[in-house]
Order: structure tokens, then C-alpha cells, then sequence
């Protein structure tokens, strides 16, 4: 029987979705610092996708991603949106497409 080797973090229903398909698989539960790492390496692989597709679906499973990386790291997906908010409230969003080219320092004489 061919097997093909994944090593990688997957999503909760994964095992249950290959065995309904009749196959088999080997998991494993994660200590969390080798969670945390993981969760990392995810998000690259999540980003990458996005980059290369493009879609509303990529952008769900990186949200997905980022939202698991939050809670690994002890906040709550509250305390993520809270702390979003007030750097839009400060900073702004993106909403404009402003792109920054050059800053000049002021002559102080």
C-alpha cells in the first residue's frame, strides 16, 4: 500500500475526512512548543498559498491560521480584534492604497 508523508499541522476534521474516503492515516498530538512552532511554519505555507492563489479561500484558511496562532500564544480571538482595531483607530487601515516612496529629513539649523 503507497504511502505519501505530509509532516505538517492540519485541521481538526482532516483524520476523519481520509478515513471516509478509506484510507488510513497516522497522527499525532503536538506538545505545545512543538505546537507553536508548527502553528508558525502554517502560516508561511498559508501565506504562500495565498500569494499564489489568490482567492477568498486562502485568505479564509490564513485567517483560520492566524486566529489559532493567537490563542497558542495565550490571547483571545477578542483580545486580537481589540488590539486590530486600536492600531486602525491610530495608525489607519489600508483602505487608501497609499504607497510610501521616500521620506526627507527636515534641515534643523
Amino acid at each position: 500500500m503507497p504511502k505519501i508523508t505530509y509532516n505538517k499541522l492540519i485541521r481538526d476534521r482532516i483524520p476523519e475526512i481520509i478515513e471516509a474516503s478509506g484510507k488510513s492515516c497516522v497522527v499525532e498530538t503536538l506538545s505545545d512548543d512543538d505546537y507553536l512552532r508548527a502553528i508558525d511554519v502554517k502560516l508561511d505555507e498559508e501565506l504562500a498559498e495565498y500569494h499564489e492563489e489568490q482567492n477568498i479561500e486562502e485568505l479564509a484558511d490564513l485567517m483560520e491560521v492566524i486566529r489559532a496562532a493567537a490563542v497558542a500564544r495565550g490571547y483571545t480571538v477578542e483580545e486580537l480584534e481589540r488590539v486590530r482595531a486600536e492600531k486602525a483607530a491610530k495608525r489607519g487601515g489600508f483602505e487608501k492604497k497609499l504607497f510610501l516612496r521616500e521620506v526627507f529629513e527636515k534641515n534643523t539649523k
